[in-house]
């Protein structure tokens, strides 16, 4: 099921999912927002694990992955 909602765009956006509908990219404007929607999640979910990472700690043998994971998120957020 899906809801439809109206949203306001700066016209650079606009043009964007325009010009990505238009190239193939994606098939229409709604989906190229809902791919970014659900980008965003998948980021704030992977901030949320490290946030438990980085207070509860890991077992020994992911340490390196921990710290790897922490200062990724750091850089790119």
């Amino acid at each position: 099921m899906s809801t439809q909602i109206a949203v306001r765009l700066p016209e650079d956006l606009v043009a964007f999912l325009d010009a990505s509908v238009k190239s193939g990219v994606a098939p229409s404007r709604a989906a190229l927002v809902a791919r970014a929607v659900e980008r965003e999640m998948r980021r704030q979910r992977a901030e949320g694990d490290v946030a438990i990472l980085r207070s509860a700690g890991a077992a020994d043998d992911l340490d390196e992955l921990v710290a790897w994971s922490a200062t990724r998120a750091v850089a790119e957020g």
